[in-house]
């Protein structure tokens, strides 16, 4: 899931080698994914409305239900 959100976020921004994602894991077993790019970045990954931040939590929760796990992503500055 790690890989998943980085690979798609170093895809949208223009700076893909500022792109950090942090992996958390909660006491419950919810997966934590911070993820962190670029000053000039951040509008591209959370889009108009949200669009592309909610586009890209469907994929990553989707690849979690794989794995029988729940994940959460937070985007960061």
């Amino acid at each position: 899931m790690r890989e998943l959100l980085e690979f798609l976020a170093r895809r949208l921004v223009d700076e893909p080698d500022a792109v950090k994602v942090e992996q958390f894991e909660e006491e419950d077993g919810t997966v934590v994914l911070e993820l962190s790019v670029g000053a000039e970045d951040y509008g591209r990954v959370i889009g108009r409305g949200g669009r592309t931040a909610n586009a890209l939590r469907t994929v990553v929760k989707a690849a979690a239900v794989k794995e029988n796990r729940r994940v959460l992503i937070d985007i960061v500055e």
